[in-house]
């Protein structure tokens, strides 16, 4: 005997009633834990677009704009509400074990995969989860960033989202990658207070490189380099204010596009069997790059 149930139309309609009603209030839940501050905040971002990079200029005279996947990183800027309604952002120290910067204070990413198909925010949030068990559903992502070049030559790209509830996010730490998960008011990183400063040289520039002291519980951490930089970067996006100090920050950092500029190559090189592709742009008033294996790097 068939023993098929019938569903009645009207209860599959109810049924999607129910279920649209569960969503609704499940994220009006989250968003209620939310201050006024932080949706407005959230709505800028959204609207903000990076600035137009060097990225774009290289495809302008000729060469491909996108990287090979292992050129190419992003890092998630997590901000959320504290207890007393600063904004926070989340910070890891990389595991002593690893074998580049190991010990150091970071934000949680790393390089792309094929699978995450050129998008830095899927880049950025399967690292969170990857690294400190931060699930992508409860980060919204706002804002990317201009991308910044490591010491590596990465093609780093920051990627700004959102932690509506901070309570749903339990950090759990992968030990092979991360030592310690902990936040600190992003405000910090525009203050003259607990920050110090080295000047170094760079490839022909100098510069200076920034170190932020910041000690919570019993702990104690310095946050300097690449991740000092995105952070100082984002606080003044965030906050709509320079840092109350002299940044003095590589000037390869946010290359611009000038009219003026007189585009002509020369070195032209290209080494058999490794195929390394090396050319000097020059650029006008825009600086002088270096491009190597179709990826830019800095002279």
């Amino acid at each position: 005997m068939d023993q098929t149930v019938a569903i009645h139309p009207h209860k599959l309609f109810s049924t999607s009633v129910i279920l649209r009603k569960f969503m609704e209030s499940a994220a009006a839940k989250i968003f209620s834990t939310a201050s006024s501050r932080l949706l407005a905040l959230a709505q800028q971002l959204r609207l903000y677009k990076a600035e137009e990079s060097t990225w774009k200029l290289i495809s302008r005279v000729g060469f491909q704009e996108s990287t090979s996947p292992a050129k190419k990183a992003a890092v998630l800027i997590c901000l959320f509400e504290g207890d007393d309604g600063d904004l926070r952002v989340i910070l890891t120290k990389r595991s002593s074990g690893l074998s580049t910067h190991s010990g150091e204070v970071s934000l949680p990413g790393g390089k792309a995969e094929e699978g995450d198909k050129d998008d830095d925010g899927v880049t950025a949030t399967r690292e969170a989860e990857e690294e400190i068990g931060l699930h992508p559903s409860l980060v919204d992502v706002v804002a990317f960033l201009e991308p910044f070049l490591s010491q590596h030559f990465l093609r780093v790209t920051p990627v700004v989202g959102i932690l509506w509830d901070r309570k749903a996010f339990n950090p759990t730490p992968n030990p092979a990658e991360v030592e310690a998960v902990f936040d600190a008011p992003l405000e910090m990183f525009l203050k003259d207070e607990n920050r110090r400063s080295e000047e170094i040289e760079w490839n022909g520039k100098r510069h200076l490189l920034h170190f932020f002291d910041y000690s919570t519980g019993d702990k104690d951490y310095v946050i300097w380099g690449l991740t000092a930089r995105i952070l100082i970067r984002v606080a003044s996006l965030v906050y709509q204010r320079p840092p109350a100090f002299v940044e003095r920050i590589p000037d390869f950092k946010y290359p611009r596009m000038h009219t003026a500029c007189v585009i002509k190559l020369e070195n032209y090189q290209v080494k058999s069997k490794s195929f390394d592709l090396k050319a000097k742009l020059v650029l006008g008033e825009c600086g002088i790059i270096q491009l190597c294996s179709r990826e830019l790097c800095l002279i």
